[in-house]
């Protein structure tokens, strides 16, 4: 097989696994706790390598699951005794569990191919370089078969708990109420995480592996509500972002993971700025919206409310209303162009006068008001 498709199928691979179990991050606002994982196993991993003298060995998977679920549990355990916040506890737990683990690299493992460069950067382009060999049998890159069985696993995890997680995601006290346990589901995804993480490790890093986990998801959450379209678009931007990330990585001969996490965050950026749903053009416009339609309804109560009074004439004269409501003479004639081009008032010489139309707006509006309010 060609070294770059082999490098693409593992990029697109590693993103797929990450991306699935990362939309449930970002929806449960763990997001942070992806960067402390992905940093923290690394102590499992050394203290494995130190058990078993390899780097091959499956326990190196499971240690790092072990030191994923620790670190897990001691920030939360830190985060519940209410001493500091839950995101400070993350500052105090992954620091000084990544922090043992290089110094232990660092003094006795010198001379072994397990240092922190290649563990936090990790390098796509020597992933062809490590073959899986079979009765003699070159079948590929590891990394492909070593992902694509995590990826495995992680599909038919989504699919067999798919329920239970959705449901502990948005209202884990529901979910106790059904029968069912939201920190078994809990530790079981965490598990997975860090399963991921050491899965991904060598082949792209654990910067990677945060921008594949975080970046996706978090952009398909600024495109939809719906869980299995997120997932789908999540997966959809990592294998996206892998593709066009290692073909410009490879024309301008620059780190290949360096140039899929820009990638991942420059199609964040764009989604964040232009989504019809969430993006600040989106969120921009519809707070004009709000202001125009508050200002419209304000001066229909204001015209309401002294109609027909001794006031009319001072309160309800077009030349001054805008004093009356302390707005900008040119704020207040464009709400009355508004208001005149929506039928809600007439000009009547110098008064602003309520048409039929206007005066069952401000009822109503008035009559939503109460009602929300109660």
């Amino acid at each position: 097989m060609n070294p770059q498709v082999e490098i693409i199928i593992v990029s697109a691979i590693v993103a797929s696994s990450c991306a699935l179990l990362g939309v449930f991050l970002v929806l449960r606002k763990m997001a942070m706790m992806t960067d402390a994982i992905s940093h923290t196993i690394l102590l499992g991993i050394v203290i494995s390598f130190f058990l078993t003298k390899s780097l091959n060995s499956p326990l190196l998977i499971l240690g790092a699951g072990l030191l994923g679920l620790l670190t897990v549990y001691l920030t939360e355990a830190i985060g519940k005794t209410k001493i500091v916040a839950k995101d400070s506890s993350i500052g105090i737990v992954f620091p000084f569990l990544f922090s043992v683990a290089i110094i232990l690299i660092t003094k006795f493992a010198g001379d072994v191919h397990l240092d922190v460069d290649s563990v936090l950067l990790g390098e796509l382009a020597f992933v062809p370089f490590d073959r899986f060999i079979v009765f003699g049998v070159d079948i590929g890159a590891k990394s492909i078969y070593v992902m694509g069985m995590i990826l495995l696993i992680n599909i038919i995890y989504i699919i067999l708990f798919y329920k239970e997680l959705k449901i502990v995601t948005f209202d884990s006290g529901l979910a106790l109420v059904l029968g069912f346990s939201p920190a078994v589901i809990h530790y079981s995804l965490m598990s997975l995480v860090s399963i991921t993480a050491v899965g991904a490790f060598e082949a792209v890093g654990s910067i990677l592996v945060i921008a594949f986990m975080i970046g996706p998801p978090a952009s398909a959450y600024l495109l939809t509500d719906k869980l299995k379209k997120m997932i789908i678009i999540s997966v959809g931007f990592g294998v996206g972002s892998s593709i066009i990330g290692y073909q410009i990585a490879n024309y301008l001969d620059v780190s290949i993971a360096g140039t899929i996490a820009t990638v991942i965050g420059a199609l964040f950026l764009i989604i964040f700025v232009a989504s019809p749903k969430r993006g600040i053009i989106t969120v921009i416009y519809n707070r004009r919206l709000q202001k125009l339609e508050f200002a419209l309804k304000s001066l229909v109560f204001h015209l309401y409310n002294h109609e027909g009074t001794l006031v009319e004439e001072i309160e309800n004269k077009k030349a001054t209303i805008y004093h009356h409501l302390h707005w900008s003479k040119k704020f207040s004639d464009s709400i009355i162009t508004k208001a005149i081009e929506n039928r809600y008032i007439r000009i009547n010489g110098n008064l602003l006068k309520l048409t039929k139309l206007g005066k069952e707006y401000a009822i109503s509006s008035y009559s939503n008001i109460i009602s929300s309010n109660n």
